[in-house]
């Protein structure tokens, strides 16, 4: 007589450390693994995070949790981690390497979106849009004064883009398109795409600085670009000149800008990244005439967020399946 044997699959499970799309938690459950989503509504701390982690075979953060030494000795199980983020300041990519663990992050999805942000800060900045909206709810919409209220245009100015990548070119193409912008940049590494593209002209820091009227950030955030615009920086801008910040808060000297603003070495700057974040609702910048501040929604689009959500998730049914993760950002870990 036969004996019937029943056979429990054990799915291994993935850690997702933010609400995510339902079709990105479908493909990794479809995929034959068991995703947790951590549903509360707050930042989670390292020590819990390492806590949360253990059980957990794969994690996909989502939000700025810290991937270094310390989080990565304490969970050396983890087959892979996947970023739902372009930028990785918060990893420590050598300490990854170290315990072979892959990270990925999500490029290219976000770029149009986040553009159309910086180019929304441009526009609203040079017209004081935030602030002109807030004096209404004042009950400040009184006599009509053709001296008042004004702001500068656009046509024909020059854009300063440090970090002319793919971002940084998105920004390139509204700005020459709408208004005929001049382009201007710095790199580490000339673009000739871009060159080619829209005549953008490469530039020295130096020079980006002094010529020109807009100056958008699109650099990932480094020891060589952490606090870069400071005193200096601004005191070498032009009188007239738009800072705009999407790229991370830590890329500008917060106290430094405010004192620019305020002595009018430059004359307005829109944010959608602060230095710290959240932001104090009783900091200055939001209460200057030329100032526009986001609550750092670059991607914040249904369409690109539901895109980051799936590269991260395919990014992480890869790395259980022994597979190379596609948007890897530390090959090092399958050499060898």
């Amino acid at each position: 007589m036969g004996v019937d044997v029943i056979v429990f699959q054990i799915m291994e499970k993935v850690l997702v450390t933010r609400r995510i799309s339902e079709n990105a938690l479908a493909f990794i459950k479809n995929s034959g693994y068991e995703p947790t989503v951590y549903t509360e509504l707050t930042n989670i701390s390292q020590e819990d995070l390492i806590k949360m982690c253990q059980g957990y075979v794969a994690l996909l953060s989502v939000g700025p949790n810290k991937i270094d030494e310390r989080f990565l000795s304490a969970c050396p199980q983890l087959k892979g981690i996947a970023l739902m983020s372009v930028g990785y300041d918060k990893v420590d990519l050598e300490a990854a390497n170290k315990h072979r663990i892959p990270i990925s992050n999500t490029p290219d999805v976000l770029s149009e979106t986040t553009a159309d942000t910086a180019f929304l800060l441009m526009l609203a900045v040079a017209r004081n849009a935030f602030y002109m909206n807030k004096s209404i709810e004042r009950g400040e919409w009184n006599f009509f004064d053709p001296m008042q209220n004004l702001g500068q245009e656009l046509y024909g100015k020059t854009l300063g883009i440090l970090g002319l990548g793919r971002i940084g070119l998105e920004m390139a193409k509204k700005a020459k398109a709408a208004y005929g912008m001049d382009i201007i940049y710095h790199n580490r590494n000339r673009n000739e795409q871009a060159e080619k593209e829209v005549a953008a002209r490469y530039l020295s820091f130096d020079e980006l600085l002094m010529q020109s009227d807009v100056l958008t950030v699109h650099v990932n955030l480094t020891d060589e670009t952490k606090g870069i615009f400071n005193k200096t920086a601004f005191s070498k801008m032009k009188p007239n000149a738009i800072f705009i910040n999407t790229a991370r808060g830590a890329i500008h000297n917060e106290e430094d800008l405010i004192d620019a603003l305020q002595n009018k070495t430059i004359w307005g700057a829109g944010l959608d990244v602060t230095n710290p974040e959240p932001m104090q609702k009783d900091n200055p910048l939001l209460n200057m005439e030329n100032v526009c501040v986001l609550p750092h929604i670059g991607s914040a689009t249904k369409e690109t967020r539901e895109k980051m959500a799936m590269m991260a998730a395919e990014n992480i049914v890869a790395a259980l399946k022994g597979e190379r993760m596609p948007q890897v950002i530390n090959p090092e870990v399958y050499e060898g």
